[in-house]
């Protein structure tokens, strides 16, 4: 009766045990599949376009590696916010990344260390010069825009006192509390020689700001004058007012992707699909790109997405 009572009882926990072992089999099944073909994936050819860490940037990046996949097929990997030119600079020379989208005033002062000079075709051939012998980089064509510091001041002020061009706030510096972020106030074309040039002197030296909080500050009143981006989105959702650098002190600022070699040896469409973008997008379209993210809170890939089509990109 015992032998009975025991078989009795073990049929009904090995028949228990059948489904969960075939279903632990075909999820293992399923998880081995998955990371073979992950692996298989990630040894396929692929570019690796990278950013610095501000709204622009993200969007160039995002624009660049759309355009890309469209016209050639390539699989294109993102590395956005990386963090500032250096950093792009020594993840693009490591390589990192392939390419990604530097400002040929920034590629001329903080990189290649060279003194500045206001005329873009000077600029661009001493970077694109620079890069090649320095570094083995391509400086390829220009995007069509360049985003140069701006003096922002709030619309109201600029209304009331007239204020259009930097030149105007001479008179009014005195009594006016400056913010600017770390890197215009340490970098050779910013802020020391930009003063200097104005004969600027303001109310107590300029409050050292986080740059994603300059503008709010702005609008607050805790400070009359930041120094901002040429295209920006903020300025004019915000209603602030850029002046004019009517003594051309900052240099060009045009944006160019800088590319690796060896990204066009192994990929020799890339160069022609770089040179689809080449002078296609003006300040102000990329102005209205920074403002449907940064004030409009819409997600980047989808405001690209409309804009290439816009484009028939």
């Amino acid at each position: 009766m015992n032998y009975m009572l025991n078989s009795t009882m073990r049929r009904p926990l090995s028949s228990a045990f059948a489904p969960r072992i075939l279903r632990f089999c075909f999820i293992l099944f399923l998880i081995l599949t998955c990371l073979f073909s992950g692996c298989r994936e990630n040894k396929k050819p692929h570019l690796t376009i990278g950013s610095k860490f501000f709204t622009e940037q993200v969007i160039l990046a995002e624009l660049v590696a759309q355009h890309i996949e469209a016209r050639t097929g390539l699989r294109v990997e993102r590395k956005s916010n990386l963090g500032g030119t250096l950093l792009c600079q020594k993840a693009l020379l490591s390589g990192d990344l392939d390419l990604y989208v530097e400002y040929t005033g920034t590629a001329l002062t903080a990189v290649l260390n060279e003194s500045p000079s206001r005329e873009p075709h000077d600029v661009y051939n001493r970077v694109k010069q620079g890069y090649a012998q320095r570094f083995n980089l391509e400086v390829t064509e220009p995007l069509g825009f360049e985003n140069t510091f701006a003096m922002v001041v709030r619309g109201q002020d600029a209304q009331q006192l007239h204020l259009r061009n930097t030149s105007d706030i001479v008179p009014y510096a005195s009594k006016m509390r400056a913010g600017f972020g770390y890197e215009f106030l340490e970098r050779p074309d910013g802020f020391k020689g930009w003063s200097q040039l104005y004969g600027l002197h303001f109310a107590a030296p300029p409050s050292v700001m986080d740059l994603g909080l300059i503008y709010r500050a702005l609008v607050d009143k805790k400070v009359d004058i930041v120094a901002g981006n040429s295209t920006d989105g903020l300025i004019d959702a915000l209603h602030l007012v850029p002046l004019v650098d009517d003594k051309h002190y900052f240099p060009p600022y045009d944006a160019v992707p800088i590319v690796r070699l060896d990204a066009f040896a192994k990929f020799p469409q890339l160069r022609s699909a770089l040179a689809d973008l080449a002078n296609r997008i003006s300040a102000e379209e990329m102005r209205h790109l920074n403002a449907e993210v940064d004030a409009d809170q819409r997600d980047a890939t989808a405001v690209v997405r409309a804009f290439r089509a816009s484009k028939s990109l």
